[in-house]
């Protein structure tokens, strides 16, 4: 891979990045290239400056786009300046979800995922969680013991089985694979919620799920990967299902509306 500021001078001839995106790019670069780690302190302005040829505004702008991004910090007074900062789980689920706002996502676009992805994670727990671990996803599984009386409740049981899948995603060995799965989940949750896809209560849905979750918690106590994989792949195929019908009827009955 070519060096940091060789990669500036080629990025210099694009002119769809702006000058400061592209500084912003090379410091990046110039981090992993030192294997800089969270909390190692950054060279100061002059030192940058200096590093990739840039005017003072320049390099000012640069590093505001990359604590604009979570990745670097600003500490003032004794002992201050800029250092390499570690994005957070929530800000970079935040900072994606951004970016798929106005792609009108569909249910099936995030199961057909799910159902690849979700299967896979769970054959991979089985036998390795612990009982700590199984005894949270049964505490969450109670959370929604009984079919759900109001519309709220609904809506709150809607969000607390998708959190059983959070809690399995935070154990991924993979942090991809668990990443992948945990925002998929948020972005599943923030379309029930702002779709409104929990307004008529769905007692199939409930219990089919709550039904599927408790056995692959079985499965993962004992072991037994092959069973998890089939039993989280007959979860989603059936949820998929049941939350594409409840996408279209809530659909119609806006167009109705």
């Amino acid at each position: 891979m070519p060096p940091a500021t060789t990669r500036l001078k080629r990025a210099k001839a694009e002119p769809k990045t702006s000058r400061p995106v592209q500084v912003a790019e090379a410091i990046k670069d110039w981090v992993v290239e030192q294997s800089l780690q969270a909390g190692d302190r950054l060279p100061g302005e002059t030192d940058l400056m200096a590093r990739f040829g840039m005017a003072k505004g320049t390099i000012r702008e640069a590093m505001r786009i990359l604590e604009a991004q979570g990745l670097i910090k600003t500490r003032t007074g004794p002992g201050g300046g800029s250092f390499v900062h570690e994005v957070s789980r929530q800000r970079a689920k935040a900072l994606l979800g951004n970016y798929f706002y106005f792609k009108n996502l569909t249910i099936g676009d995030i199961y057909q995922l799910r159902l690849a992805l979700e299967p896979e994670l769970s054959a991979s727990l089985a036998g390795q969680l612990d009982e700590d671990i199984l005894q949270a996803l049964e505490a969450n599984i109670s959370e929604y013991s009984h079919p759900a009386r109001t519309i709220e409740e609904e809506r709150e049981q809607h969000v607390a089985s998708l959190r059983f899948h959070a809690i399995l995603a935070e154990q991924a060995r993979n942090p991809l694979l668990g990443f992948a799965i945990d925002f998929m989940v948020n972005l599943l949750a923030d379309l029930t919620v702002y779709r409104r896809l929990y307004s008529r209560p769905n007692l199939e849905l409930w219990q089919r799920g709550r039904d599927h979750q408790k056995d692959l918690v079985k499965a993962l106590r004992a072991g037994d990967a092959d069973r998890a994989r089939a039993v989280m792949a007959e979860h989603m195929q059936t949820a998929w299902t049941l939350m594409c019908r409840q996408e279209a009827e809530m659909c119609s009955k806006f167009i109705s509306e």
